[in-house]
This record gives structure tokens, sequence and C-alpha cells, in this order.
């Protein structure tokens, strides 16, 4: 029984560094992925001058994948001729703060509402801003997700120690 117990708590913490780790992970994989589109949109608007569906139906499925649906939720939208609407956008991503929600929500939202100009203006804007987040969820995952996996395989030698 004490054995059972033993392996149970440790597979719990276990768990739980894995839960942090990937979300730290998936956080950074996001932003990295987002500024990947922005750069995209900056060359396939300025020199091919494709349709926004296009672009982003023609992302590699790594990028679509790191997005966790975003591009879905937002070409739905389009297609059904709706307007843009931030809890429907962000339908399945809940790792994201407001202030991140509201720079994603208005990047989209002005998406194809300007001339080319003033559209590849605001990319690069964006790209910038996303470019800060990126950046600062890096920093959160080398600090905090290395570290639950560090502190998970801890507890559970912890665990280990203390029922022996």
């Amino acid at each position: 029984m004490k054995i059972v117990l033993m392996i149970v708590l440790s597979a719990v913490c276990l768990f739980f560094g894995g839960r942090f780790y990937f979300k730290y992970k998936r956080r950074k994989n996001f932003f990295e992925a987002l500024v990947y589109l922005c750069q995209k949109f900056d060359v396939e608007i300025n020199f091919s001058r494709e349709r926004v569906q296009n672009i982003i139906s023609s992302l590699d499925d790594k990028i679509k994948q790191a997005l966790c649906g975003l591009d879905k939720n937002f070409l739905s939208t389009l297609e059904a001729k709706e307007s843009l609407d931030k809890p429907k956008l962000f339908e399945k991503i809940s790792f994201l703060s407001e202030e991140e929600q509201n720079s994603i929500f208005l990047f989209f939202k002005s998406l194809g509402r300007s001339d080319m100009e003033n559209q590849l203006k605001e990319i690069k804007n964006f790209e910038s801003k996303f470019n800060d987040f990126s950046s600062a969820s890096n920093v959160e995952f080398k600090k905090y997700g290395k570290l639950s996996i560090k502190l998970a395989v801890v507890a559970s030698l912890m665990i280990v120690v203390i029922f022996l």
C-alpha cells in the first residue's frame, strides 16, 4: 500500500511539473509562430499581393499547430463574413493575458482594412510588439518551464525518500 501511494504521489508531481512545462513551451511556440505570420504577411502582401485568406491557408502545419487554432478561428469568421469576435477568436487558447489577447485581436481586426502601405506599417508595428511578447515568453520558458520539470523530479524523489 505504501509503495502504491508513493508511486501515485510521484506521478502526480511529475504530471503537474510536465503541465507547467508544456504551458510555457506552448506560449513560446505560439508567439514565435505569430511573429512568423507577421513576417509572412509582410512578404506576401509586399511582393505577391496575395489575399489574407490564401496567406493563412498556405501556412505550414507546424506553424498552424503552434497557433493553437487561432488561424482556423480567424478564417472561419472570414468565410462566414461575420464580424470578428474576441471570444470566438481565442476559443481554445487559455494561456494568454488580457493585454496579449487585446493586441492579437487588434492585429487580426485590422487585417485587410487599409491600403497596402498603411497595412504594411501596421503589420510591422504588430510584429515588433509580438517580438516583445515572444522574447518575454522565451525568458519565462527558460526560467519557469525547465524549473517546473526540475522541481517535479525533486518533489518525486523527496516523496520516495520520505516513504522509504
